[in-house]
């Protein structure tokens, strides 16, 4: 071994050192630095991990803040929407309540008008009496019968002849409801006579009287849609259209 330049005992004692230094740095180093960087390594998958686990946990918070304030809108939307359909039912309500307490303020006006003018009428139909009295006196020369004018007058406005009416006789018109036009207001008896022979020869269950001074004298009776005109106005046109 000497005569080849090799030294046995050097060379046991540097295998020696470098086992030594090999278990040192393999105790020492080598193990501690490979278990540092499987730490590591460790710990980056895990970061890696929580942040995978970080990022759909934020993409759901961001999907479920989304659902959130999409039902929300929805809900606002549908508390607009409620509102405004009960603001403007409310303001319908409102609408027709005022409109039906002017068209009832208006009917309630018509009715005392009418009741006013009816009561003009009846005022006049006295001056109307008096005035054709006074006239027939006048042309005649002498006072006449004033009782038995007055009568002619009465059945003048209320077309009731005796106890009767005269337009009704020789008709067979039949109804449940009737309606009696007369040109001034009927008295009391006259109505209660005119009342009885309609329900007699109409069978009508009920008579309404109204007032319209263009038929002159006379009365028109409604039954159904058919009109008995014995209206003063009414006799003069047929006498106008004869003429013609």
């Amino acid at each position: 071994m000497e005569a080849l330049g090799i030294n046995l005992g050097l060379i046991i004692v540097q295998i020696i050192a470098f086992t030594i230094v090999f278990l040192t740095l393999n105790a020492w180093v080598y193990k501690p630095m490979l278990n540092m960087m499987e730490t590591r390594k460790k710990k980056i998958a895990q970061g890696l991990e929580d942040a995978r686990v970080a990022a759909e946990a934020r993409a759901n918070a961001e999907k479920e803040a989304a659902r959130i304030i999409g039902e929300a809108q929805t809900e606002a939307n549908k508390v607009v929407r409620e509102a405004t359909e009960r603001a403007a039912s409310a303001g319908k309500d409102v609408k027709a309540a005022a409109e039906a307490e002017a068209a009832k303020a208006r009917q309630a006006a018509m009715v005392e008008a009418e009741l006013e003018r009816n009561r003009i009428l009846g005022d006049l139909r006295g001056q109307v009496a008096a005035l054709a009295i006074a006239a027939a006196n006048k042309l005649v020369g002498e006072a006449l019968d004033e009782k038995k004018q007055h009568a002619l007058i009465d059945e003048f406005f209320s077309g009731v002849k005796a106890g009767k009416v005269v337009v009704l006789e020789g008709t067979d018109l039949k109804g449940d409801t009737a309606e009696v036009t007369s040109a001034l207001p009927l008295n009391d008896k006259e109505q209660d006579a005119l009342k009885k022979d309609v329900l007699a020869k109409v069978g009508a269950k009920e008579v309404a009287f109204r007032v319209d001074p263009a038929i002159l004298g006379g009365v028109v009776i409604k039954v159904g849609d058919k009109v008995l005109d014995g209206s003063v106005a009414g006799k003069l046109e047929g006498l106008r259209q004869t003429l013609k």
